[in-house]
Order: C-alpha cells, then structure tokens, then sequence
C-alpha cells in the first residue's frame, strides 16, 4: 500500500512549504474522520444523560416550591368553582323570573271571560279621553316586521339594527312568538 504513494511523494513539489502544507492539511483530515465525525453522528438525547445529583436542600427546596404550586392550584380551582356555582344560582333565579313573566304574559293574552268583566269595561269612557290616547296596533301587525326578517334568516341584532328597535326587544319578540308562525 505504501508503494501507491510513492508515486505521489515523488510527483509533490520539492518546496518545504508545500509539504508543511501537505502534511498539516492529511493531519486535519485524520483528525476529522477518526475523531469529530463520529461525535457528531451520535444523536445527543436529552433524557439518555442521567441527571445531576443535587444536594438534598435543593431537592427540598424543589419539594417546598412544587408543594406551594399545588396548594395555589387547589385554592384557584376552589375559587372558580364557587364563582361558577354562584352564576349558576343566578341564571336559575334568571330563568325562574323569566318563566314567571312569560306565564303573565300569556295570562294577559288570552281575553278575560265574560263573567269576569267589571262594570269598568261595560261603560263607554269619555270622549276627552279617547282623543288623547292612540289606539295600539295589534300585536300581531307590531311584530310582522320582525317576523318576515327573521324568516329571512337574518340575526336579532342584524333586525334590531334595521328596524331601529334594541335587540331584547327582537329577542323577546321573537322568542315569544306563537307557535304556529315559525
């Protein structure tokens, strides 16, 4: 094998200083193959390395700080479920309310029988009286608006906004609705 190189020994130029040059760049080569590539293709896992032995205060201290976070989450969980518990407690007296208002509304709605009138209702009422109060629309010709948009699948707020009226109103309009208009 050594008489392979020779040929090339011979054919190198006699200058000192190229030979230097030789000799340093065939040493870098060595070293790069036999030792800085294989350390390079090892794969550095983080986990395969066992970790250092601390001293046992800061294993302690590890403890005490991890112990503090648990007791902060168990007081914040805490918190949030009685927050969560208090708004539930709230929207069900919302939903009581609601339901109790929409129980008079719909007592109002329906006539009153005729037994029931009152001497009030049978008589006329003045005419200074009548000329000063508007006769109401049915509820029915007041809400069609709401209803056609709403049958067009547009949003509360979107009606709301075109007709210049607050949304809990739509809201409440729309959700009261009689049953056969869906």
């Amino acid at each position: 094998m050594v008489s392979r190189f020779v040929p090339l020994l011979a054919e190198t130029p006699r200058d000192p200083l190229v030979q230097w040059a030789l000799i340093a760049l065939a040493t870098v080569t060595v070293f790069y193959a036999v030792i800085i590539r294989p350390a390079m293709k090892k794969k550095k896992d983080p986990l395969a390395r066992q970790p250092a032995i601390g001293s046992l205060s800061q294993q302690r201290s590890t403890e005490r700080q991890m112990q503090n976070l648990l007791v902060e989450l168990s007081e914040m969980t805490r918190q949030i479920s009685a927050q969560l518990d208090t708004r539930a407690q709230k929207l069900e007296m919302l939903i009581q309310d609601a339901d109790e208002r929409i129980a008079t509304l719909k007592q109002l709605e329906r006539p009153a029988p005729a037994s029931q009138k009152s001497l009030h209702d049978w008589t006329e009422p003045a005419p200074a009286m009548t000329r000063n109060i508007p006769i109401p629309e049915p509820a029915e010709d007041q809400h069609h608006a709401v209803y056609a948009l709403a049958d067009q699948g547009r949003s509360a707020g979107e009606i709301a906004r075109e007709l210049d009226r607050p949304r809990g109103e739509v809201e409440l309009i729309l959700a009261l609705r009689p049953a056969g208009r869906v």
